[in-house]
């Protein structure tokens, strides 16, 4: 992993790209705290100016939050993604149910008419793994699982455009998500999406875009219940 460059510029350009790789293939998740600083310098082997410069840029752009006294974190997975929860992190949530309805009933009307037996497999799974996720009782194992579902509805449409937006509004949309569910799953709260799969499976674009359009705002909470 060491990196050798004769300029510090171009250097310091491999070591952001170096970690941003880390960040995109998952091997620093969204809200895992990365190395530190010394581990970087003896990971990389290059001087500790220029992995401060790396990990200062990367927390510009919004992929890393450096905080004070505890470490450094990834909190989003691409530079778009960093853009987006800065600008919608404090945006109101019935304006997020929105833009989840409008993008996901579009995605499940498009998977309906593209899904292939693949798909469909990953739908069930991913289903199955949601509800077995929900039964835990783990509010933080029920999000991702929630997220990872709905991210592979949205692939099933076969819209890459769609795809790789939504993907980049997942982090975000993961820390919306975690203020619905909040600390701990109720039963009144959870929402059965068997209905928008079996209306994939069936080819019923229309079924499976009301569906989806609909999950959104049943995760609207009022202010009460979200501080319960």
């Amino acid at each position: 992993m060491a990196l050798t460059s004769p300029r510090r510029s171009a250097l310091s350009d491999q070591v952001i790209t170096e970690l941003r790789n880390q960040i995109t293939s998952g091997e620093w998740p969204v809200g895992s705290r990365i190395p530190t600083e010394p581990e970087l310098v003896e990971q990389l082997g290059v001087a500790r100016n220029t992995v401060r410069e790396a990990v200062r840029a990367l927390a510009h752009n919004g992929l890393l939050d450096i905080r004070q006294g505890s470490g450094t974190y990834v909190v989003a997975t691409s530079e778009l993604a960093g853009v987006m929860h800065r600008r919608f992190a404090d945006a109101d949530p019935r304006h997020v149910a929105e833009l989840r309805s409008t993008l996901e009933s579009s995605a499940a009307r498009l998977a309906a008419e593209r899904r292939t037996p693949r798909d469909l497999r990953q739908l069930d799974t991913l289903l199955a793994r949601r509800e077995e996720a929900w039964a835990t009782g783990d509010a933080e194992r029920f999000v991702a699982a929630d997220a990872t579902f709905h991210l592979a509805v949205v692939a099933a449409s076969h819209n890459e455009v769609l795809t790789e937006l939504y993907a980049d509004l997942g982090d975000l949309l993961r820390d919306w998500l975690r203020d619905d569910v909040g600390h701990e799953l109720r039963p009144e709260n959870h929402m059965d999406h068997a209905r928008m799969v079996e209306a994939i499976r069936a080819g019923d674009g229309d079924a499976a875009a009301t569906e989806a359009a609909g999950y959104p705002f049943m995760c609207l909470r009022s202010p009460s219940e979200a501080d319960d």
